[in-house]
């Protein structure tokens, strides 16, 4: 044993190295050795393949033992003859289909099989041994496959039959029957088995539906042919029986000899016989189109009245198998039978196997055709549950069309497959594959992705789920807890924040393919002591139209967090500011609120310079020289005043006045703000001063990296 498998092992450089050495004999000797020393898997492709071929193979070959069947017919007044075409058509494809058998045969002599006492747990250990496999093989199947080889029909058909051409025809003819129908039991047992080998192998022998229905209608089809091929044969027979019994009373009344050679078409051309065929009464006695005759045809009339026995091979052949159809499919019910035994048992075959048949065939077809609808009946009863607890619950109807919404979307999303079933029953690696070629290529699409290595996209795409939503779905609400991280595939969402109920605060923007919502699970899973208790959304998520994305839990994105210290790195806390909608609303609102107190801070200090360079009175003169040219930069200089009047004078001076006034007020309107805030700021808060105090916008959380520094 052991030394076949280190000839095994050593197999591919032994023909390499007698392929490069010598072109010649050593080709044959390699091809011997491969054959001495290959042992074959009954579970490998080339095996299962070699199961296909045969398996096709077998079938044609039940066609075509049948075919022999035609090969007798009426070839003239009361004679039979030979297609010899047909027969020598039908014997070199038959003959092909028993060196594919033998084929088989040889195969067989090289496939492993599984030893019965190692079959208590899984597959079971192989027995590699050649001589153990030959000894089994013979002991089993080596003689039904024996016999399905043996060219049978072929000997009948070219030396049984021009043997027996001096004698009795019709005795050819029924060994010829005879020897096809034995043969065919062996080549149909052969069948069965070689079914049930592929199924355990691959599971099904059609891959689609349709081809399996297919599969069931050529058997059936098979039957129907075999059917007709020996009720045509039974019908030559028949006739020539009528003629074989007016030549005995012909013979028995001394009148006219009647030779059993007459009723082969080779005498035709004899003067013995055609004196024969003027005086005899075989030709009005044997007439099944006469009503006048005594023989009674039965149910093989028809192939006489038809002219079926005379006719050439297609229309024959053809009208059989319509035949053999129409009364396998009705039981036999059409059929007019005598009382010749015979014809009554194959009558009472015809019923009982029809009935089989034609159930067998319904329920296969039936099985077949409705696998492909099954996912549709299932979607079907769902929708109908549904519909029945909207009712009864009363749902409004805005809710019940949600509903409905939801359900066609994910129908026609999955087509009613439960794709998370299909791979939590695969080996993790299996799955770890899939979801890699399923989820690589979008999630690259993600920008906030892009950044990172594969090992680590390898390990998020693990984690990833499908998630499916309708237009108008709420994914997440401000204030609810993120328990999901959502990467946009397909569709718009919509992401806003009144920055926690804020009046006259809001924010919106719109998600696309490639963005990402529910960052708040991000932050709270980086964090190196997070609670167990999930981080509030400070936004509300919409989706606009029918969205696709991915979605990672909270429980698998701290477990790839706290596994892969990259997602900690730097470069990827930048890219999640960078690309976070989140960051990028308080970084708007930041600038913003920035940008006020700039202004209210300007207009502070110009109010501030007005005010000191108001105006006001001194020792030894009216007004200082420096709100003179406070005034003139704000009102004009007094030449442009002069010039406009003594009126215009007068309301200049009214209007200086009262922006003296006006910027006094607003002075002392600051300086009890900022009293009021720094007295808040000391723990003595009143109602005013929360109502002048501007609101603060906060940054979002961000965690602390300063534990695992050096990890990162």
């Amino acid at each position: 044993m052991n030394k076949i498998r280190s000839l095994r092992c050593l197999l591919p450089e032994t023909i390499t190295s007698a392929a490069a050495s010598n072109r010649g004999s050593d080709g044959s000797q390699v091809s011997v050795l491969l054959w001495r020393h290959q042992i074959l898997d009954p579970d490998s492709n080339i095996v299962t393949y070699w199961n296909h071929v045969f398996l096709i193979t077998s079938i044609l070959a039940l066609f075509l033992d049948p075919l022999y069947f035609y090969v007798p017919y009426v070839g003239g007044p009361a004679c039979l003859s030979i297609d010899i075409s047909l027969a020598a058509t039908v014997t070199f494809f038959r003959t092909v289909a028993d060196l594919f058998h033998l084929l088989h045969i040889l195969m067989k002599f090289r496939t492993a099989f599984v030893a019965r006492s190692s079959r208590v747990f899984g597959r079971g250990e192989l027995v590699m041994d050649s001589r153990e496999i030959a000894m089994r093989y013979l002991k089993t199947d080596f003689l039904i496959d024996v016999a399905a080889m043996l060219p049978l029909p072929q000997l009948v058909i070219w030396l049984v039959i021009p043997a027996a051409t001096n004698g009795t025809a019709n005795h050819a003819n029924s060994t010829l029957a005879l020897i096809v129908l034995v043969q065919y039991i062996p080549r149909s047992f052969i069948i069965f088995p070689l079914n049930q080998r592929i199924i355990k192998t691959t599971g099904f022998i059609a891959k689609t539906a349709w081809a399996g229905a297919a599969y069931n209608l050529l058997l059936y089809i098979l039957a129907s042919h075999v059917l007709g091929a020996m009720w045509y044969l039974s019908s030559i027979g028949r006739q020539f029986s009528c003629w074989s019994n007016v030549c005995k009373k012909d013979n028995a009344l001394r009148v006219l000899d009647c030779l059993p050679s007459f009723l082969d078409c080779k005498s035709l051309q004899q003067p013995e016989r055609q004196y024969w065929q003027n005086v005899t009464q075989v030709l009005s006695h044997c007439d099944a189109t006469s009503s006048t005759t005594n023989f009674k045809f039965g149910m093989f009339a028809e192939a006489f009245t038809t002219q079926v026995a005379t006719t050439d091979f297609v229309s024959k052949y053809l009208y059989c198998l319509w035949w053999g159809l129409r009364n396998l499919s009705s039981y036999g019910q059409n059929i007019t039978t005598s009382v010749y035994l015979g014809e009554t048992l194959f009558c009472i075959t015809i019923c009982i196997f029809g009935l089989i048949l034609f159930t067998l065939l319904i329920g296969n077809m039936q099985s077949s055709l409705q696998s492909m609808s099954v996912r549709v009946e299932e979607w079907r009863v769902k929708r109908r549950d549904t519909e029945e607890w909207m009712r009864h619950r009363q749902l409004p109807p805005e809710l019940q069309e949600r509903v409905r919404r939801f359900v066609q979307y994910k129908w026609l999303a999955t087509r009613g497959v439960d794709e998370e079933s299909i791979l939590h029953s695969l080996p993790t690696d299996l799955r770890r594959e899939i979801q890699r070629h399923l989820c690589l290529a979008l999630v690259r699409r993600v920008p906030f992705f892009s950044q990172m290595d594969d090992q680590l996209l390898d390990a998020i795409c693990g984690c990833l789920v499908s998630s499916l939503s309708t237009a108008g779905t709420y994914i997440f609400r401000e204030g609810d807890p993120v328990n999901e991280m959502l990467f946009v595939i397909r569709g718009q969402i919509e992401s806003s924040t009144t920055n926690g109920g804020r009046s006259g605060f809001f924010n919106s923007t719109t998600l696309r393919p490639g963005d990402f919502c529910g960052e708040e699970l991000l932050t709270w899973a980086l964090m190196p002591n997070s609670t167990l208790n999930l981080p509030s959304s400070t936004r509300s998520v919409r989706a606009l139209s029918e969205v696709e994305a991915f979605a990672l839990s909270a429980e698998d994105l701290k477990f790839v967090a706290h596994q892969f210290k990259r997602l900690q790195s730097k470069k990827l806390q930048h890219a999640f500011r960078y690309y976070s909608h989140q960051w990028r609303a308080w970084g708007a609102c930041f600038v913003q609120s920035a940008w006020r107190r700039y202004k209210r801070r300007k207009l502070a200090k110009e109010l501030s310079l007005h005010e000191s360079s108001g105006y006001y009175y001194t020792d030894e003169t009216g007004y200082n020289e420096e709100d003179e040219e406070t005034r003139e930069y704000y009102y004009g200089s007094d030449e442009e005043d002069m010039e406009g009047g003594s009126m215009d004078n007068t309301n200049n001076n009214q209007n200086l006045g009262a922006t003296i006034l006006a910027s006094k007020f607003a002075a002392n309107t600051r300086r009890g703000t900022n009293q009021k805030a720094s007295s808040s700021s000391t723990g003595k808060k009143d109602g005013s001063s929360s109502s002048l105090k501007m609101p603060q916008l906060f940054k979002p959380d961000e965690p602390d990296f300063s534990i695992d520094k050096e990890d990162v």
